[in-house]
């Protein structure tokens, strides 16, 4: 079959949905692979401990160069709200407080701040006499004052120590901050902690002093305003008084609202008349019902007269002497003395009865007619006074506006006077609402440097540079160092692994079939006897990126394992650069590809026995002048296509992909390339250049094939191919 048929009909390995067949060979390598971890850093340990080495040598350099710095700490309790002592019971609470869990985390924050502001700090310098204090600088490490600084250059530098060896820490769900403070002085660590407490303390109580100072002079402007309009509005409703001619009377009522109200003199008068005629008029009824008892004809039927003392004596005498006389009659004559007696003294009785009842009815009737007078008398006044107090009440509309207008504004200057007052009572006697739990004590050890502390952030520092820098080295390095790291590097399935030169003679161990060497050849070629759906291709070119792969030895190795099957082997050397394998032939490289690419004489003028059966060779034959210019004409598809029919499988070695163009032009007339890898060789790209390469020629790569592997070197034993020698011949020949 023609090398071109052959490459029309098989799949194109590297083409998207063309090497489904090889994708069980190509698994992308897991996310966390421990095994390509530890291989990693067994070929890096020199390297990682370089950088451990001298990053923990330059943390202990460090450190004992520092000078060392001593901490004091003091502890605050800082609650939300703040207790007055006067108020309305003692230790009264403010309600400024925050109100809810956010309120109280911003609040806490807020003090934090305050803590760490440049004000707070400036306060303590002055306290302590800081600025410009030549002790504080060099305690602090830095250089002495400059003596031509201006005073606001000495407070910044204050002010920048104070803040620079600050620290105040809040732990969370917590109302007890820590303010701590370090210096090369123990004694001055405690001071200026202490200070920074007592500071906070007294700005805090400061701000709500001058808070309410201003408060204070806020609410006496208002107070005088609120004076001012209620003179005038006092004015007003005085002068609109007296122009209306209105007399009001102190408050003597209270309205619906709870106010005291006024009434004028007029109106005060009309209740009083219209009360008074009231009386008069229930005087004159009363004083009426007697007369008309005591008017009728019967004097005597009255109970005016009949309760009158004298009459009721007077009857009662009349009733005594009656009884008496008819006693007399009933034994006398009516012309005797004692009833003649008797009766005058009767008539004399009834006389003086007569008499009396006629007085009581005479002042009965004056009574009446003196209460009808004065009935009389009042409702005239009480008409007049009524007309009057209408009158008035068109005055009054006026009147009451002015009055609302001054009673509001005397409200508000009394609400007013009243918070003014509570203020000046209140004002600079509210207690803190931080407490100090523990004061700052003079440390007795210094707190930095710490050796330890020092080192062991140093040595996670290392480690993270060391993961880094190998991590990155091995990201940008495509280095085959072991079998696994073929087919996740390359893409490649990995077709056999050739083991290191126990001799350093390659060609010697090939000669022995008990070398592992020879065995890793002869497994080789069963995995190419299935690279293929279609079994073994009947083209093969052996190719790698550089020189010195390996390349030539596998090629001649994969031709005489094949030519050991009683295949008919033609082993084509292609490198017409630097030719090799005549000389593994011991034959002269007089006459070989070189004269058939420029010629068209047959293939079997080339063709040169070996000492292998089945195995045939052309040579390189003579360097011509440009090897790329041969291989890009259509000479070397027919040399191919006479080959695939005069034997089995032709194997051709060809020169490194990388920097020429031989392999790739060849790489697209064969029907397999196996692609050569030297193991644990530096490179930087290279091996992906070659491949982007060889697959832009769209060859089918049947794999990578791992030479020269020492699979008892240290960056190798969690290999899956780890003691790969160890199972050989004994010295009798036997497994």
């Amino acid at each position: 079959m023609p090398s071109n048929q052959i490459i029309a009909d098989r799949p194109l390995a590297g083409v998207p949905g063309q090497d489904d067949d090889l994708a069980i060979f190509t698994a992308p390598r897991p996310s966390f692979d421990l095994r390509h971890i530890l291989v990693a850093v067994r070929s890096h340990l020199w390297l990682i401990g370089g950088i451990i080495a001298g990053i923990l040598t330059l943390a202990l350099v460090y450190t004992l160069l520092q000078t060392a710095r001593y901490t004091a700490s003091s502890t605050i309790q800082i609650n939300d709200s703040t207790a007055r002592v006067l108020g309305r019971g003692q230790d009264a609470e403010d309600d400024s407080g925050p109100t809810n869990v956010y309120d109280t985390d911003r609040f806490l924050k807020t003090q934090i701040d305050i803590l760490n502001s440049r004000g707070l700090a400036l306060r303590v310098a002055q306290r302590l006499k800081l600025i410009g204090n030549k002790e504080f600088y060099a305690e602090q490490g830095a250089g002495q004052p400059s003596p031509k600084a201006s005073p606001d250059d000495l407070h910044r530098q204050a002010v920048g120590m104070l803040m620079g060896n600050l620290s105040v820490k809040l732990p969370r769900d917590s109302r007890i901050a820590t303010v701590s403070y370090k210096s090369a002085n123990p004694v001055r660590s405690a001071q200026i902690a202490n200070a920074y407490v007592a500071e906070f303390i007294s700005s805090n109580l400061q701000r709500k002093f001058d808070s309410s100072s201003y408060a204070r002079d806020f609410l006496s402007g208002q107070l005088a305003d609120a004076k001012q309009r209620l003179e005038m509005s006092e004015r007003a409703v005085n002068a609109y008084a007296r122009s209306a001619g209105l007399i009001r009377t102190e408050p003597t009522t209270t309205d619906t609202s709870g106010s005291s109200t006024q009434t004028s003199v007029t109106t005060s008068s009309l209740a009083q008349l219209n009360a008074a005629t009231n009386e008069a008029t229930a005087r004159r009824i009363q004083a009426e019902a007697r007369w008309r008892s005591v008017s009728g004809s019967n004097a005597l039927g009255s109970t005016d007269v009949i309760t009158n003392p004298t009459v009721s004596t007077l009857l009662a005498q009349r009733a005594s002497l009656q009884a008496a006389l008819d006693e007399d009659r009933a034994r006398h004559l009516e012309d005797y003395p004692s009833i003649r007696a008797r009766v005058s003294q009767l008539a004399a009785i009834e006389r003086q009865i007569q008499l009396g009842a006629s007085n009581i009815r005479s002042g009965v009737r004056q009574d009446y007619q003196a209460a009808l007078s004065a009935e009389q008398q009042l409702k005239a006044q009480v008409a007049r006074l009524k007309g009057e107090t209408l009158s008035e009440q068109d005055s009054n509309v006026q009147y009451n506006l002015l009055m609302r207008e001054a009673e509001t504004n005397r409200e508000l200057y009394n609400g007013l006077l009243e918070r003014y007052k509570q203020l000046n009572a209140a004002s600079g006697v509210s207690l803190s609402n931080i407490y100090v739990i523990d004061k700052a004590e003079v440390p007795s050890s210094p707190s930095s440097p710490n050796l330890f502390k020092n080192l062991l952030l140093a040595l996670i520092l290392s480690l993270a540079i060391a993961v880094t820098v190998v991590f990155l080295k091995d990201q940008f390095d495509d280095s085959i160092r072991m079998p696994e790291d073929v087919e996740p590097k390359l893409g490649l399935p990995l077709l056999g692994v050739v083991p290191n030169s126990a001799l350093d003679d390659p060609q010697a161990d090939l000669a022995d079939p008990k070398s592992a060497i020879s065995e890793a050849f002869n497994s080789l070629r069963s995995s190419l006897l299935y690279s293929t759906p279609e079994g073994l291709p009947r083209t093969i070119l052996v190719t790698s990126a550089q020189a010195s792969e390996g390349k030539t030895t596998s090629s001649f190795a994969i031709a005489a394992g094949l030519a050991r099957m009683g295949k008919n082997i033609l082993l084509i050397d292609a490198d017409l650069r630097r030719p090799a394998l005549h000389r593994r032939n011991g034959s002269e490289n007089s006459r070989g590809l070189s004269d058939l690419l420029t010629s068209h004489d047959p293939i079997g003028t080339a063709v040169v026995p070996t000492k292998t059966a089945n195995l045939s060779m052309i040579h390189a034959g003579p360097v011509p002048p440009s090897p790329t210019e041969l291989l890009s004409t259509d000479r070397i598809e027919q040399i191919l296509d006479q080959a695939t029919k005069q034997f089995d499988v032709v194997v051709i070695d060809s020169p490194p992909v990388l920097g020429l163009a031989d392999a790739p032009l060849i790489a697209g007339l064969v029907g397999g390339v196996i692609f050569v890898v030297e193991a644990d060789r530096a490179r930087h790209g290279s091996l992906k250049t070659s491949l982007r390469r060889l697959r832009a020629m769209r060859p089918l790569i049947l794999g990578a094939v791992l030479t020269k592997f020492d699979p008892t070197k240290a960056g190798n034993r969690y290999s899956e191919y780890y003691g790969y020698n160890y199972y050989q011949y004994d010295s009798d020949g036997r497994s």
